[in-house]
C-alpha cells in the first residue's frame, strides 16, 4: 500500500507542467500540504512558470537502500535533511509499499512534495515524511 490513494476524480487538479505557476490546493491546505504563498517562491515553493515535473525518466539503476531490509527504522525521517534532495532524482523506500523514483519540488514540516515516476511518465505526488522509512538522492 502506498503512503496515499490514486484517486481519478483529482487526474485535472495538478495540469501537465503546472498550468501558470504551482498548483493549486484545496482551501486549508489539505492532506498536511499548505497552499503556496502569493507568487510562488520561498520555503520550497518552485518560483512562478516553475515546479514542472523533469524531461527525462530517472536513471536506468536502482540504489541499494544502506540501511537495509532488515526490520523497522525507530526514526523518522528528517525535513531538513531530505530537502537537500529538492529538485534531484531521489529513490525512496516507504515503510509500507514498493519504493520509487520521486523528484521533490516542495519539503514542508511533516510532507514532501513532488513528481512520482510511474514506471511511464512522472505524475504529481505527496508523501507524509514519517512514511518514508529511507531515500536516497542523486
Amino acid at each position: 500500500m502506498y503512503p496515499y490513494q490514486y484517486d481519478p476524480r483529482f487526474q485535472n487538479l495538478f495540469p501537465p507542467g503546472g498550468g501558470q505557476g504551482f498548483p493549486s490546493f484545496p482551501p486549508g491546505g489539505g492532506q498536511g500540504f499548505p497552499p503556496p504563498p502569493p507568487g510562488g517562491g520561498g520555503q520550497g515553493f518552485p518560483p512562478q512558470g516553475g515546479g514542472q515535473p523533469p524531461s527525462s525518466p530517472p536513471p536506468a539503476f536502482t540504489p541499494a537502500p544502506k540501511l537495509g531490509s532488515g526490520g523497522p527504522s525507530l526514526y523518522a525521517v528528517d525535513p531538513g535533511a531530505i530537502s537537500g534532495c529538492l529538485y534531484r532524482y531521489t529513490y525512496i523506500w516507504p515503510r509500507n509499499g514498493r519504493p520509487y523514483w520521486f523528484y521533490p519540488t516542495f519539503v514542508g514540516r511533516r510532507s514532501v512534495a513532488g513528481y512520482r515516476w510511474t514506471g511511464s511518465f512522472w505524475v504529481y505526488a505527496g508523501v507524509d515524511v514519517n512514511q518514508i522509512r529511507e531515500f536516497q538522492c542523486v
